[in-house]
């Protein structure tokens, strides 16, 4: 069996400048190194000199049963989502979604936007002189800066945000994106206990069917990371109640086209590691797993494993399509249908980029030793009551 190639890689910048460009898009002409296509460790130097492991890399580890039945199983379980955070990159204003609303209060990667009250406020508002905005905030109770006072813009939204109109949290661009398995109760408005995911109940059957995908890819952490496996079963075992069967992994994010911006994960394991699969159908470029502190990007392929600490600043490049690649999937069956209308970011396209990424959440472990059995098994679409 041939050796493994080493990598040993230098951070390129501090931890204080690569924190800077969390939520931005890193691109292919950025890497120090070639993307990595085969077999490889690679490591980093940490500022006190000792490597680290920042990821392993294996071509071709997941067998073809597997994969078809990953991909039958879970090729439509990566639905819309709203909430990923900064890696869905800054809000994207031309883009359908958000070309549709009326944003305020944006920030980088997350706004708020106008509900359709605010919409009927705003029509009202816009049709007023600027001295009629500034009378009705002087007579309602709304803190305003002088620079406040002289920017009708400004005024209209204090005025619709009086009223209610103004969306209760803020969001991302709406990417192909969704966690199956199990997850940690929640603490905002829904106050939903430990559980299988709503989604996961509701495709009970696709879920369970699609489990040995999965469990292959827990064996090839195994294998690799041995150390870190051992630690993160250890963890799982506390909660067997709400672990994936035969894994260490308690969630799967499974996304779909969907570039992510630099970020880092949230919620996994402390002490774990990401493993990340893909499934891919058509022809594309690029979409390279990349850590921009390193100057290094991987190329996964279908079949491929991919495990990496998600605690370091990870992201992808731009998925493109060449006119060749394009030529070759129209000829391609479409196995979706969506409506383009909605606005989902990068979906439209005939070719997919289904990505696994295989984890523990790290607050499964604060989950009781006992819950209601109606989260963890199969549901109709109605809301369950805690």
């Amino acid at each position: 069996m041939p050796r493994i190639k080493k990598l040993v890689v230098d951070k390129l910048f501090s931890d204080e400048e690569i924190a800077k460009r969390e939520g931005k898009w890193y691109n292919e002409d950025e890497l120090k190194y070639p993307v990595i296509t085969s077999n490889i460790d690679v490591y980093y130097k940490d500022d006190d000199g000792s490597e680290k492991l920042l990821l392993k890399f294996r071509k071709n580890k997941l067998s073809e049963t597997s994969v078809e039945m990953g991909w039958k199983s879970y090729k439509d379980l990566a639905k819309a989502s709203r909430g990923r955070g900064a890696s869905a990159g800054p809000i994207d204003t031309k883009g359908t979604y958000w070309k549709k609303r009326n944003i305020v209060n944006t920030n980088k990667w997350s706004t708020g936007y106008l509900t359709p009250k605010g919409n009927e406020l705003k029509k009202e508002f816009d049709l007023l002189e600027i001295g009629d905005l500034q009378e009705m905030v002087k007579k309602s109770d709304i803190k305003y800066s002088e620079e406040d006072f002289k920017d009708k813009e400004t005024l209209v939204f204090l005025l619709i945000k009086k009223e209610g109109g103004v969306s209760k949290m803020k969001v991302n661009n709406q990417v192909a994106s969704n966690p199956i398995g199990f997850y940690e109760a929640s603490n905002n408005f829904s106050k939903l206990p430990c559980r299988l995911t709503h989604f996961t109940r509701t495709n009970f059957e696709k879920y369970h069917e699609g489990l040995s995908f999965i469990q292959e890819i827990n064996n090839q952490f195994k294998k690799l990371v041995p150390e870190s496996y051992k630690k993160q079963l250890e963890r799982a075992n506390t909660k067997p109640h709400l672990k994936i069967p035969k894994t260490c992994f308690s969630t799967i994010t499974i996304n779909r086209n969907f570039r992510t911006a630099q970020h880092k994960d949230a919620g996994d394991f402390s002490d774990g590691f990401g493993n990340l699969s893909i499934i891919k159908r058509g022809k594309y470029h690029g979409g390279y797993t990349a850590f921009p502190q390193f100057g290094v990007a991987v190329d996964v392929d279908t079949g491929d494993f991919l495990a990496m600490d998600v605690h370091q600043w990870h992201c992808n490049t731009e998925i493109i399509e060449t006119p060749e690649d394009k030529e070759f999937n129209d000829k391609m069956d479409s196995d979706y249908h969506d409506n383009p209308e909605v606005g989902t970011v990068g979906i439209y396209e005939k070719y997919t980029r289904l990505t696994f990424v295989c984890y523990l959440r790290e607050k499964i472990a604060n989950c009781p030793d006992s819950v209601d059995p109606r989260f963890l098994t199969k549901s109709g679409h109605g809301k369950i009551e805690a």
